[in-house]
């Protein structure tokens, strides 16, 4: 019986293409991905801005001042929280304080509608446009590090210190409490029927910062002295500004450039699917390398020549015998000129500074000093040999 060995085929290296439904599959998900992203992206940025602002009587994060409101509660103050002004402005009556921060949402007109039936209203907040609005003062440069009231104002005797990121310049015939001649915290206006206060409680009465110094103090001087507390929180929605409307980039364009747009950028996505699918995928095949150091050191050795770089050739062949010596001499293969000068110099007896020159000196600028250079390397190093092995054979 003959028995016929025959070789096995050696292995293929290529990657088989992936069937026709993997693919399909792939691109479904990327499309999903695409989608889910794009409509993530949508709803943020649409997505209208949380009703709990900075200091929102209801806000139980560290810029809300859902504690102030518990504090006023806590000392028999009754607070009704409204987010229309129209509702606020009914529910003011006799012994009721008006709590509002910057009514940004409101004209002129109709700020002075709310405040018109109030005897006694406090701002927790600001705008320079508020302020000339107000008649009441302007902003002061600078902040207060500590302060006490410093002013006529009674309920504010006991509050303590205070410490504010915040001042205002008073207008005149208005009170200012709470800071130095560079500015106050708080102005009072009692000018008019109506008594106006004003403070920026963003850092004082938050949730973050009401137990710190006298700032909860400070709140009940100013909120707790009325049984009744009517906090109007301005909103987008009840704001009676109309807004202009804006040109947009559509608008201002052609009718046919956006479905031109939409196009290029469909017929970019086909193009870009069909030159990467025209070659078929690609092939992974294993080629190992193997370079010889000979090979390698020729090939420098020819750019270097071709270069003309006689002192960068130099170099090399002065940083080579160096290690090659330093190894011969029992030093460290990294040593330095200096080392390898002193310890042949010892061998040989040669002059140091001869040695040195050789090492560490001057590089050779052409052709001819590079040879000659060469040749001393060379020479140094069959010497210190010659040395090495007298030494051995003498022992």
């Amino acid at each position: 019986m003959t028995v016929i060995d025959r070789e096995a085929p050696a292995p293929s290296t290529a990657e088989r293409r992936p069937s026709r439904m993997k693919t399909i599959i792939g691109w479904v998900i990327v499309v999903a991905l695409v989608l889910i992203v794009a409509f993530v992206a949508l709803r943020v940025s649409a997505t209208a801005p949380g009703d709990h602002r900075a200091l929102d009587p209801e806000g139980r994060d560290d810029a809300g001042a859902l504690a102030l409101a518990e504090v006023l509660r806590d000392q028999g103050v009754d607070i009704s929280i409204h987010r229309s002004r129209a509702e606020a402005r009914a529910a003011i009556d006799e012994d009721t304080t008006l709590v509002m921060a910057n009514p940004y949402t409101l004209t002129d007109d109709a700020l002075e509608t709310l405040l018109e039936p109030a005897d006694r209203i406090v701002f927790l907040s600001a705008s320079t446009h508020l302020l000339n609005t107000l008649d009441i003062g302007d902003n002061a440069s600078g902040s207060l590090s500590e302060a006490t009231a410093g002013c006529s104002v009674a309920e504010f005797a006991d509050v303590g210190t205070i410490r504010a990121d915040r001042l205002f310049s008073p207008a005149d015939g208005v009170t200012a409490c709470f800071g130095d001649a560079e500015g106050a915290a708080v102005l009072v206006d009692e000018r008019a029927s109506a008594r106006r206060t004003v403070v920026e409680g963003t850092r004082l009465f938050s949730n973050e910062y009401l137990a710190e110094d006298g700032n909860a103090a400070l709140a009940l001087a100013l909120l707790g002295q009325t049984d009744r507390v009517v906090w109007y929180v301005p909103t987008f929605a009840d704001s009676d500004i109309e807004a202009e409307s804006t040109p947009t980039l559509g608008s201002l364009t052609p009718p046919w450039v956006t479905p031109a747009i939409l196009l290029l950028i469909v017929a970019g996505i086909a193009t870009a699917i069909w030159r990467g699918q025209r070659f078929g995928p690609l092939v992974a095949e294993t080629l190992p390398v193997t370079v010889r150091a000979s090979e390698t050191m020729h090939g420098r050795a020819r750019l270097t020549a071709k270069a003309g770089d006689a002192p960068h050739a130099a170099q090399a062949l002065r940083d080579g015998a160096q290690r090659r010596l330093a190894r011969r001499l029992g030093l460290a293969v990294h040593g330095g000129a200096d080392e390898v000068a002193d310890a042949a110099s010892d061998r040989l007896r040669i002059p140091r500074g001869a040695l040195q020159a050789l090492l560490a000196g001057p590089l050779p600028a052409d052709d001819a000093g590079l040879i000659d250079l060469a040749r001393r390397l060379d020479e140094l190093e069959h010497a210190v040999d010659e040395s090495t092995r007298s030494t051995r054979g003498e022992e």
